[in-house]
This record gives structure tokens, C-alpha cells and sequence, in this order.
């Protein structure tokens, strides 16, 4: 079962409890996690045991709220439904010209998977869903705007 969720980036403990929510409800791999995060497998495994939160001003937290992200566009693509969810990001999409699941993995492109997203849904008619998107999708962007 898959749902929306709350303030997934508010701090290091939520982010971190956010992606390993993710990939749990998504049926993700911790090695796949790992490449898209830009850490090492073992780094994930500390992360599951709470032994470790993801860092704010690192290379990993930013692919994290990317991530989030991601899963928060795809969930109001395919409204809320888990199983269109999985299928979509394991499935060949002929506009991305892969499978978005393996291009986040194998090609590092979770920003080119987030903009076909984000630029396919309609968050006017996302219902209750669009909140948690629109909020995070604001925050990434003054957090971007506040690197450069």
C-alpha cells in the first residue's frame, strides 16, 4: 500500500525514514537506493538500522529530496495507485526512452525521471494529493535557489 507523506523533508531523521518508506512501499532495492543516493550499500544498511540519518549540505541528502520528490510526482501520476506506481517506474517508457527505474539506477537521471513528471501531472486535479507535491516542490526549489 502505498500513500502520500507528511513533511518528508522537515529534518535528517524524517528525510531519511521518508526514503526508506519509499522503497519499502515501492519494492525497491537497498543496492538500487544506494546508486541513486550516491552512497555505498553498506551506508543504506546504516540507515535502516538507525544507525545513521542522511546529512543536510551533502551530495546524498539532495538525491534524497529529489527522490521524494520523484515518488511524490508519480504518486499523484498515478493517483495514489501502488501497483500502476511499481509498473510505471519498472516498465519501458518510450518519452524517457528507457525504463525510469533503471535510468535513476544505472544512468544516474532521477532529475530527468522527476521532470517528465512533474511535467505530465496536472496538480489542479490532484485533490488532497497535490498539498504534500506542491509544499515539497516549493521547498526544493528555494532550497536550489539558496545553493546558487
Amino acid at each position: 500500500m502505498v500513500h502520500s507523506l507528511k513533511n518528508p523533508c522537515e529534518n535528517s531523521r524524517r528525510l531519511t525514514q521518508s526514503v526508506l518508506q519509499i522503497i519499502d512501499m515501492l519494492g525497491i532495492y537497498r543496492a538500487e537506493l544506494a546508486r541513486v543516493l550516491h552512497i555505498k550499500c553498506e551506508d543504506v544498511g546504516f540507515l535502516v538500522e538507525r544507525k545513521r540519518d542522511l546529512e543536510l549540505e551533502t551530495d546524498a541528502w539532495d538525491q534524497a529530496v529529489l527522490f521524494v520528490r520523484m515518488y511524490e510526482a508519480l504518486f499523484v501520476y498515478c493517483k495514489g495507485d501502488g501497483v500502476a506506481m511499481c509498473h510505471w517506474l519498472r516498465s519501458e517508457n518510450k518519452d524517457l526512452k528507457g525504463v525510469p527505474m533503471l535510468l535513476m539506477v544505472d544512468d544516474d537521471k532521477l532529475s530527468q525521471v522527476l521532470g517528465f513528471l512533474e511535467s505530465n501531472i496536472d496538480t489542479r486535479h490532484s485533490g488532497n494529493n497535490g498539498g504534500t507535491y506542491d509544499r515539497l516542490v516549493k521547498w526544493t526549489k528555494s532550497r536550489l535557489k539558496k545553493k546558487h
